[in-house]
């Protein structure tokens, strides 16, 4: 099953489909319908044949509203990057290595201490007859005594060494203190710091004192001599573990516990680890019948199965049909499962494994059961003991105390198992060549546990069969089964994984590693996804045991889904991740090669389809170069072709992993930075590393800020390894000029640069927001190719670079450009940097970086622009935000800063250069004169003083800590931030994958019920008479600028308003009553555009556009402190509009956004994939003041200009101009508003200039508008048209709403009264009506009133 399949198809619905949830496709062809918007009486939903229209289009039912079902910014990564910044990736400690045994431990020595003295009985042992005789299944009494003694001895010691093989055994029979003394210190002295056991047998001796004393022999075996417990313990030492077999054993603990008790107390030392199983209590003597041995208790510690069915058959209905001595004759070896005995043996493991976890807990159960196979073994033991012996009023005890287990209901599954052991055991012991039939208890388990799989949740009781899923991991006939239910269990969640490596399964599944089974690839695959996606410890055994040679195979391997292969990707990028012995184990491998060969984009196609793998193949390769200087050499002489290719792509996750991977490809503490070594090899990397430099600088202004995260951190890292080149660049950028150097405009050089490939509009988008700020500062040289010939370091003007690329109006059309940017050379009066290397295309890049770097500290998304301010500070640049206030003689006059830009200052570690044959005295440099006609944002740093800023301190300075070393310095290293793409996507693999989630069916329930509420108002509002005659709200927003933007929520009686300052308030006009305050961010630099709301049918998220081109995109704004961030970016791509509006509009069913302002370029953002889908230019001299989206026909939108004229465009078409008008002619004012008529037709649209004359157009027909109103008289400020009911509405600066009808019928006029009753309004800035109702708000621009107005009969 491919995992990918199952994710919920939201987005898909045809177009055909009969609900009233779907939506027409847009016409083609010209679409002639009447609808009733246009007043005309429809009949049975048919409207009235016009214009010729033929019957089979006359007879399509009416449209229904328009309800988009695109959903757009509601992913994963939506959730906020600052909470993928603090995604901790999968764990190494904490709860989560809980299930890993803290230590292995081993039992290295057993002391067999048996005090039999057969044929005396001891003084207060009273037998009854029969009585209980048999010692490890030999009657003493069937031989002469002392070789009695001699052969049990040698049993116990043959029963031990099947649990445990490998340890050192130690046999004492009747023996003295002395003998006993020295057994202890022998088996102490061989074991080490390993587990000792010490079994005793006391049946031919008195119970033990009150004190605690067992008892042993004198030499001559005239006395009992007693043995404190306290001296056992002293020679034994610790970690021991003892079985005392013999009656009042209990006394024996209780003893031990005083002492343990009394030793933890007296010294700080912790705890002794010993554990102690004894045979009874205090008060209780071994059981006498003779039904059962006498050592009843030693014969359930070493030989279960055997005790087990010997006490089963007694009490089954076979006891009479099935003679006792065949069950010594049970087929088979015990280690061999595939046999009658080898069966019982795995089912009796099963079972007391389950019982044991299912009732003690966790930390007992490893401590017990997983940290020492001898010790586990004994209490799987110790669970059938108590069983039986409690049957005879005798209750084993142990140290650590066990629950009881007697009575838990798997033993019943033991007893069914038995029956069917024993009831096929004469005819296998009959037949020896009968077929062995196994027991249907495993298949029947698995059962049980899909059975909870189907049902289970982690709210519920966990599933008992977990420990019987593990052992059937060891059988080949059940393994896949098995393994396919544990894969279904690991991913329920993080807890069901916990729970799993709790119960053993880690050692299990990786021996499986090592099988060549095709079949169960996929599912281990799967399974070590989810183990590593919540323990990345397990890293470490996978490279011990070759784990990662299986992955990579697997990952090769083009058979497998791409979704699985993405899998085996993750697997290994945890296996590397921050560890080298993974990383040169991979490389050794051959991973580099398995990546990059599925991401080339001729093959194989699905990888290409498939962008979870192709997201995953970025992180391994980034992963394997992280901090890896030999890969990273490896990497960069193929890799960077490849993996550049996918910076374009669609998905916006992908191009973050991407630039990861780029990323991580370069080095930190590159040699280059010292600038004093000419290896050859050391100049092909800065080469190769300035080409990836190149690569990354494209994509600095995307339109996700999960990419230009990762563009900001891999950027930083460049700072980091070229930072003596970027600092000297910078100083040299910077430094002091002359008057008449500053006055003069630049000239442009014609430079022209062939070998380069990169065309120039596609580098460094949105690195033009330093050359509003601070304006041209160099001249431009005339002869850059003698800077390049001559060998000269010439620098390059990040400011010139940016303009030329963006065309702006500093740039000359008539020049050649080159993406490297403008060289730059200077006077020689102005002094400059010498070096040792010439790199005149590096100079260009470091410059480009600067300029990037300085759009990147202003970004909209806070975290990013404070990596982009760390890496300023990198190299020796300061932010500095200006304040609008006058500063001394020697700064910019009042007025003349901007209130907020973001200037650049040179930190004071700017001379500390390496500046040729020039000496420089550290002192403090003159304050140049000031420039503020073109430097209103620059400073220099004077003081030499550090000032203790934080990084992350609101002002956004930044200390200068660096020095002019090469290799960047451990305060240089702190301050790199970390990369968030890595941590983030692997919380991908702890969710849930195999199923869909059921939020899904609540947002569906929740949508359709949308729908359904919309089209009822809608076809309310299509019926009413829309004069809006009542004024049902008045809200004082107390803006101290005035209401700039209003928005009508569609399902909650919710107004949204917004001042010039980007104060967001929401209010609830039913009740009166805010809802919620908060900023649209934290700059300085103020002023909004507009406010939309987007997704409105779904979750919806309100779009705040600012001035100056950026987007915020809020959720949960109705909560009152809850809004959050979920992206932001520059619209317009570093464009900056002089101070003018920029204009926005967003289009539901395409997820385009689409902006424009005071710039000749119309820019579409796709918001699916958070990606400039196309650049349109306007071909008009004139600035666009308003645009509109067309919310019937995908792709189409409107642009309204300065001069009156208005343009409609389609992105799908060729060549994107549909139609153009002067609809406001003769006059020249600028367009305010502008819409598509209500209805369905794509092809009517509203607009209104500022002389106040309201144009109604149809394409279709002339190029002269139908319907002229003249609203107001040279005072227009707003216009808003309905989606849906046939009415617009123009506001004035006069104090005045008009409301029209299609038919240009004026319906309502809306004035300011003075009277005490009547209704307020100011200068009209904003208006918006309700999506679905007749609703309209109002905003005032000089006294902060939001009003809403309806009709009369408004409930």
């Amino acid at each position: 099953m491919a995992l990918g399949d199952l994710m919920a198809s939201r987005l898909i619905h045809s177009s055909s489909s009969p609900s009233p949830s779907a939506a027409p496709a847009p016409p083609p062809l010209p679409n002639h319908h009447s609808h009733v918007a246009d007043g005309l009486p429809v009949a049975n939903g048919i409207p009235e044949p016009r214009n010729g229209l033929e019957p089979a289009d006359a007879e399509r039912p009416a449209p229904v509203a328009y309800l988009p079902h695109l959903v757009v910014l509601c992913d994963q990564r939506h959730e906020g990057l600052d909470e993928a910044a603090a995604a901790a990736g999968p764990s190494t400690s904490g709860l989560v290595s809980k299930w890993r045994p803290k230590d292995r431990m081993k039992t290295g020595c057993v002391a067999l201490v048996l005090c039999l003295n057969i044929s005396v009985d001891p003084p207060d042992v009273i037998k009854i007859s029969p009585c209980a005789r048999m010692e490890c299944w030999i009657d003493p009494f069937s031989m002469a005594p002392p070789k009695a003694l001699e052969s049990i001895g040698k049993t116990l010691h043959s029963q031990y060494e099947r649990w445990q093989p490998k340890a050192r055994y130690k046999l004492q029979l009747d023996p003295t203190v002395e003998e006993v003394k020295k057994l202890c210190s022998a088996c102490r002295k061989y074991a080490r710091s390993e587990r000792v056991l010490f079994h005793y047998n006391g049946h031919g001796v008195p119970k033990p004192t009150s004190n605690g004393e067992i008892w042993v022999f004198n030499k001559s075996y005239t006395q009992y001599i007693p043995l404190p417990i306290t001296d056992l313990d002293s020679w034994l030492k610790t970690p021991s573990i003892y079985v005392f077999d013999c009656s009042a054993a209990g006394i024996i603990v209780k003893a031990f516990l005083e002492r343990l008790d009394w030793s933890s107390s007296s010294s700080a030392s912790s705890q002794k680890d010993c554990i102690l199983l004894a045979a009874c209590e205090a008060h209780q003597t071994l059981p006498q019948s003779a039904e059962f041995p006498a050592d009843v208790f030693t014969a359930c510690l070493t030989t279960p199965i055997k005790m087990a069915l010997h006490w089963f058959c007694k009490r089954s209905l076979l006891c009479g049909s099935l003679d006792n001595s065949l069950i010594d004759q049970i087929p088979g070896r015990q280690n061999d499962r595939k046999t009658l005995l080898g069966e019982l043996n795995w089912i009796f493991t099963a079972i007391t494994d389950t019982i044991a976890w299912n009732v003690l807990p966790h930390d007992l159960f490893q401590r017990l059961f997983r940290q020492d196979l001898l010790v586990a073994s004994l209490f799987r033991n110790f669970l059938l003991a108590e069983r039986i012996m409690r049957s005879a009023n005798c209750s084993p005890i142990s140290y650590p105390l066990l629950p009881p287990t007697h009575q838990h209901h798997m033993w019943d599954a033991w007893d069914m198992a038995a029956e069917i052991c024993l009831s096929k055991l004469p005819q296998l012991i009959a037949d020896p060549t009968a077929e062995f039939q196994p027991s249907p208890f495993f298949t029947e388990q698995l059962t049980a546990f899909e059975v909870w799989l189907d049902h289970g949740s982690e709210d519920k009781k966990p599933p008992e069969q977990l420990p019987i899923v593990l052992q059937v991991l060891l059988s080949q006939s059940h393994r896949f089964r098995a393994l396919v239910l544990l894969g279904r269990f690991l991913d329920m969640g993080p807890w069901a994984v916990d729970l799993a490596l709790s119960v053993g399964i880690f050692p299990y599944v990786l021996k499986l590693l090592q099988t060549s089974a095709t079949e169960l690839r996929q599912i281990l695959v799967f399974i070590w996804t989810k183990i590593l996606s919540l323990d990345k410890s397990c890293q470490v055994d996978l490279i011990k045991d070759g784990g990662h040679a299986y992955f990579i195979r697997f990952l090769g391997s083009l058979d497998a889904y791409p979704e699985q292969r993405a899998m085996a990707a993750f697997v290994l990028a945890v296996i590397m991740d921050k560890n080298r012995t993974g990383q040169e184990a991979c490389i050794n491998a051959g991973l580099i090669d398995v990546c990059l060969r599925q991401l080339q984009p001729e093959n194989p196609p699905d990888a290409q389809t498939e962008p979870l793998l192709l997201q995953w193949l970025c992180l391994c390769l980034g992963k394997l170069w992280e901090d890896f200087p030999e890969a990273q050499l490896l990497g960069l002489q193929s890799a960077p072709e490849i993996v550049t290719c996918l910076l374009s792509g669609p998905q916006p996750e992908v191009r973050a992993a991407a630039v990861f991977a780029l990323g991580n490809l370069l080095d930190i503490g590159s040699t280059s930075s010292n600038g004093a070594d000419d290896d050859s090899d050391d100049d092909e990397r800065v080469r190769a590393e300035i080409n990836v430099v190149r690569s990354l600088l494209q994509v600095s202004s995307d339109g996700s800020p999960l990419v230009r995260s990762e563009v900001a951190i891999a950027l930083t890292r460049f700072a980091l390894g070229h930072n003596k080149h970027l600092k000297s660049v910078a100083a040299e950028y910077w430094k002091p000029q002359t008057n008449s150097l500053l006055r003069s405009l630049p000239s442009l050089a014609n430079i022209s640069n062939p070998s380069n490939v990169y065309s120039p509009n596609s580098i460094l988008q949105g690195s033009s927001g330093l050359a509003s700020h601070i304006g041209p500062v160099l001249r431009v040289g005339s002869d850059n190719s003698a800077a390049g010939r001559d060998g000269r370091f010439s620098t390059s003007s990040p400011i010139a670079t940016s303009s030329i690329l963006h065309g702006s109006p500093q740039s000359d059309d008539s020049s050649q450009h080159s993406d490297s940017g403008i060289l730059l050379r200077e006077n020689a009066s102005n002094g400059g940097l010498s070096y040792t290397r010439s790199r005149p295309a590096d100079n260009a890049i470091y410059s480009q970086f600067i300029s990037t770097m300085c759009s990147v500290a202003k970004d909209p998304y806070p975290r990013i622009a404070t990596i982009g301010r760390r890496a300023l500070f990198l190299i020796g640049v300061e932010q500095v935000v200006m304040k609008n206030t006058r500063f001394n003689s020697g700064g910019a006059h009042q007025g003349e800063a901007s209130t907020s830009n973001f200037g650049m200052a040179r930190s004071s570690s700017w001379f500390d250069m390496n500046s040729g044959s020039i000496s420089m005295a550290f002192r403090t440099p003159p304050v140049s004169p000031p420039q503020h006609d073109y430097l209103p944002g620059l400073r220099r740093v004077c003081s030499m003083e550090f000032r203790p800023h934080p990084m992350n301190s609101p002002e956004g300075l930044a200390n200068p800590l660096l020095s002019s070393a090469a290799a960047p310095s451990n305060a240089e290293l702190s301050i790199l931030p970390q990369s968030t793409i890595f941590n983030w996507s692997c919380g991908h693999f702890s969710r849930p994958l195999l199923t869909g989630s059921d939020d899904t069916e609540e947002a569906n329930a929740r949508r359709e019920e949308r729908e359904r509420v919309a089209l009822d108002c809608v076809a309310k509002c299509q019926r009413s008479s829309c004069k809006m005659t009542s004024q049902i709200a008045s809200w004082d927003t107390r803006f101290e600028s005035g209401t700039k933007a209003a928005l009508l929520l569609p399902f909650s009686p919710i107004v949204i308003a917004a001042d010039e300052n980007e104060h967001i308030r929401v209010w609830n006009y039913d009740d009166a009553l805010p809802v919620n305050s908060f900023e649209n961010h934290k700059l300085s630099d103020r002023g909004l555009s507009k406010l939309l709301l987007l997704n409105e049918l779904d979750e919806s998220l309100l779009l705040a556009a600012s001035n100056d081109g950026n987007v915020r995109i809020w959720k949960n704004f109705t909560q009152k402190g809850g809004q959050k961030l979920v992206t932001a970016f520059s619209s317009v791509q570093g464009h900056r509009t002089a101070g003018r509006s920029i204009v926005i509009d967003w289009q539901q069913q395409s997820g385009c956004l689409y902006a424009s302002g005071d710039m000749s370029s119309i820019f579409v953002w796709d918001l699916d994939k958070e990606q400039l889908r196309s650049t349109i230019q306007s071909s008009a001299d004139s600035a666009i003041s308003a645009l509109s989206a067309s919310q019937v026909c995908s792709g189409h939108f409107t642009a309204g200009f300065s001069d009156g004229s208005v343009r409609i465009f389609d992105v799908r078409t060729p060549d994107r101009l549909v139609y153009m008008a002067r609809l406001h002619a003769p006059r020249t004012e600028k367009v305010v508003g502008l819409g598509f008529q209500p209805g369905f037709d794509p092809y009517k649209i509203v607009s209104a200039s500022q002389a106040g004359d309201i144009q109604f157009l149809d394409v279709r027909g002339a190029a002269e508008p139908y319907l002229t109103i003249e609203a107001h008289r040279g005072s227009l400020t707003a216009l808003a048209v309905h989606r849906h009911a046939p009415v617009v509405a123009s506001g004035s600066a006069k104090q005045m709403i008009k409301v029209f009808s299609l038919k240009g019928d004026l319906l309502t006029i809306i004035r300011y009264q003075p009277s005490f009753m009547g209704q307020r309004i100011g200068s009209v800035n904003c208006l918006s009506f309700h999506p679905y109702k007749s609703l309209l708000a109002a905003g005032a621009g000089d006294n902060a009133l939001v009003s809403i107005y309806a009709e009369e009969n408004y409930k």
